[in-house]
């Protein structure tokens, strides 16, 4: 050992006159963000169109810019924490309607996936003058009346509002209490599902306020210890409707500032012969609110235009299926247009629906997805995101409201995601492809490139400096009528002579993708260690997954579990005939419902795989929340088999190979229960595996340095196992 460090040191003046070669860590993926890509952070458009804000990190706290769309130039320094006394960190800020205010939220407390309750300051940008809003308690999703006079919020599960005037604070609901009743804001269930948190919405004219409540008495609670390095850990509850249980009931309500009336509009529970979701609703104008409703099997979709004053209901628009409606997303009213998407015609499209006729024009066309609805410019035309030219590429375009017109704005071949400005007139792309982190460019609304924002320089060098680098390849599974779409990594000196083991990387669920061409981040560069160790990475997306239109995404309905695994059968049976592979060390890992897969794999799919990594797993549908797994697979009490053909729990038994099971005890959306009960299913049947817990991590399984740990963990794990 000593003859092999003093010829190291020999060697050291020799190495200093040339460029060395840097070989990828953990510390530097997961810990000291050397592969970190460029960002725009904070990026709000002007009511002017021209102009837009960022937050930008100073010494010592965090400023807002105001610059010019066309130029880049900085035209104002809008705020500055550090001038603040006392000096506070912003972490987010929005203007009100006429931009004479400006809303600083600070110390963000998360409480599930995205909600957050924060302390809020009102700055007045005319007399530079700044208020504590509520006594300085933390609120959640405070929001400017459009005049500019009131902010409303949600505090202890109760809506207020206050007079940003007067600091006077009025409180609208007085029944509001954790785990009973939840006014203004979403039960956890709607927020992790129908990503929907702030449930209400002030009306154009400021004069009501229409929010939803959540009666949750009937909903079960599900529990678990924080430890905290207490003497005594404390037990966290809240409500989680689990498969085939109980909702809340809720109703939509408008409360008057002026008359401070609070009836309510819409009403829904869970029995047979009424709507059981409220997902989404808005103001038309001052007077009339609309709002969808969906049934228990999110089959059927309705939406209902509401007068508030008359009390007068008609349906606009109505949906049904053989299996499930997603929520309309990006809804947009033009006149007595409303602009929605629907998978109706087989795959996503932009509709026009005529809110007084009930009629509806379909404006997109074509065998292809529609990913993102950005909007329209309130005159001539639509602008999208689409998978038209591949289910694993984006671009942006632009559509005539009468359906003509097509036209593409991005050239870019990889992945294109866009940010608009107001009234359309620019938009901000973010572009990357599997093996480039791409650039950030400011482009108008007719497709031309007006300047560069972030361009990743710093990252493209480090990358440039690697010591070995992988190429992200795709190809295609044949399977019997469809191709599977996938992508490999070889080692950066693969040799078609030799043997390499192969971990297969998954999610796999409903309309989700892992095979797109788009910059993967730091599980990208964590595949790309691992093919400095040799390895072989492979993902593939199963029948099931999105952007192929709905038949390809819709066949796995009330049998999730049962395709998804054949596909990844064939993925293995596909890389053993391959020269290259070694047969006897093929592995499989995922998170989430990618750990539900590579479960299933290592236990009923055992002959496939010789290893396995699940990162907080379902083991069972019936321990997951009814809005997602109903959605699929209906009930239990309607779909038994469904539920248990497939169950990893029920396949204990069968688990050959190596197993490494990984989750966070404080996990609010895949409950710890899941691994507790796959353990207790191993031991019953006398399997040797492996097993890591967090204390007090969530789903993320994230903080501090944990996630450094657990993939430090996973590495040496494949490395001894795979």
């Amino acid at each position: 050992m000593r003859i092999k460090t003093l010829a190291l040191t020999a060697l050291l003046p020799l190495l200093s006159f040339f460029s060395i070669a840097q070989s990828i860590t953990n510390e530097d993926i997961w810990q000291n963000g050397r592969y970190r890509s460029d960002y725009v952070y904070g990026l709000r458009s002007m009511n002017d169109g021209e102009h837009y804000t960022t937050m930008n990190r100073v010494k010592g706290g965090v400023a807002i810019y105001k610059s010019a769309y066309a130029t880049g130039e900085v035209v104002a320094d809008i705020f500055n924490s550090t001038d603040a006394q006392p000096t506070f960190h912003i972490s987010d800020y929005a203007f009100n309607s006429d931009e004479t205010q400006l809303m600083l939220m600070s110390d963000l407390e998360s409480i599930y996936r995205y909600s957050t309750r924060e302390i809020v300051h009102i700055y007045s940008l005319e007399d530079k003058k700044l208020t504590e809003v509520a006594g300085g308690d933390k609120i959640m999703y405070p929001t400017f009346s459009p005049n500019g006079k009131y902010l409303a919020y949600v505090k202890d599960n109760n809506l207020y509002y206050s007079n940003l005037a007067t600091g006077e604070e009025f409180q609208i609901t007085v029944d509001g209490q954790k785990n009973v009743i939840i006014n203004g804001a979403t039960d956890w269930v709607y927020e992790e599902e129908f990503a929907l948190v702030q449930g209400f919405e002030w009306s154009p004219n400021s004069n009501h306020i229409a929010y939803l409540k959540f009666q949750e008495s009937e909903v079960k609670e599900f529990s678990f210890p924080f430890y905290q390095e207490q003497l005594y850990p404390e037990t966290y509850k809240y409500k989680y409707p689990k498969a085939g249980e109980a909702n809340s009931i809720v109703t939509l309500n408008v409360f008057s500032l002026e008359s401070n009336d609070d009836k309510t509009i819409a009403e829904v529970n869970d029995s047979e012969d009424t709507f059981e979701y409220i997902p989404r609703f808005k103001w038309v104008d001052s007077e009339q609110i609309l709002f969808q409703e969906l049934n228990r099997h999110q089959s059927h979709l309705k939406m209902t235009l509401s007068n508030v004053l008359s009390d007068e209901t008609k349906t606009v628009y109505e949906e049904k299926s053989e299996t499930y409606i997603e929520v309309v997303d990006g809804w947009e009213q033009l006149g007595n247009k409303l602009y929605i998407t629907s998978e109706k015609s087989g795959f996503n499209h932009i509709y026009a629906i005529d809110i007084q006729k009930g009629t509806s024009q379909q404006i997109t066309k074509g065998n292809w997805d529609v990913t993102s609805f950005y909007g329209t410019d309130g005159k001539s035309y639509a602008y999208f995101q689409s998978a038209e030219e591949s289910p694993m590429k984006r671009s942006i375009y632009r559509i005539k409201l009468n359906g003509g017109g097509k036209q593409k704005l991005t050239n870019n071949d990889g992945w294109n995601d866009a940010e608009f400005s107001t009234g359309m007139k620019y938009f901000i792309n973010n572009f990357s492809s599997a093996n480039d982190p791409g650039n950030i460019t400011l482009m108008d609304a007719k497709g031309k490139v007006i300047r560069e924002l972030k361009n990743n320089e710093q990252l493209k060098a480090t990358l440039s400096d690697l010591k070995s680098k992988s190429t992200k390849e795709f190809f295609s599974i044949p399977l019997d009528g469809y191709d599977l779409n996938a992508w490999m990594m070889k080692p950066a000196n693969f040799d078609a002579t030799k043997k390499y083991p192969v971990l297969v990387a998954i999610y796999g669920g409903p309309g989700s993708q892992q095979v797109v061409d788009r910059w993967g981040g730091s599980n990208y560069m964590w595949h790309q260690l691992l093919t400095e160790q040799g390895y072989i990475v492979v993902s593939v997306d199963n029948r099931g997954t999105g952007a192929r239109g709905v038949d390809f995404k819709k066949m796995t309905y009330q049998n999730l579990g049962n395709l998804e695994l054949e596909d990844y059968k064939k993925t293995s049976a596909y890389l053993k005939e391959q020269t290259y592979v070694d047969a006897n060390r093929i592995g499989i890992w995922g998170w989430s419902y990618g750990g539900y897969m590579s479960s299933l794999a290592i236990t009923k799919g055992n002959e496939f795989f010789n290893a396995a990594i699940a990162v907080a797993p379902v083991t069972t549908w019936r321990f997951y929340d009814n809005i997602y797994t109903e959605r699929y697979m209906r009930t239990p009490q309607e779909n038994a088999s469904g539920y248990d053909d497939n169950s990893p729990l029920n396949f204990a038994d069968e688990l050959e190979g190596n197993y490494l099971l990984i989750h966070g005890n404080a996990d609010d959306n895949v409950h710890f229960q899941n691994s507790a009960e796959m353990v207790n299913a191993l031991i019953k049947a006398n399997k040797d595996f492996d097993f890591f817990m967090y204390p007090d991590r969530n789903h993320g399984i994230y903080g501090g340095n944990t996630r450094l740990h657990i993939y430090s963990k996973m590495t040496n794990w494949l490395l001894e196992n795979l």
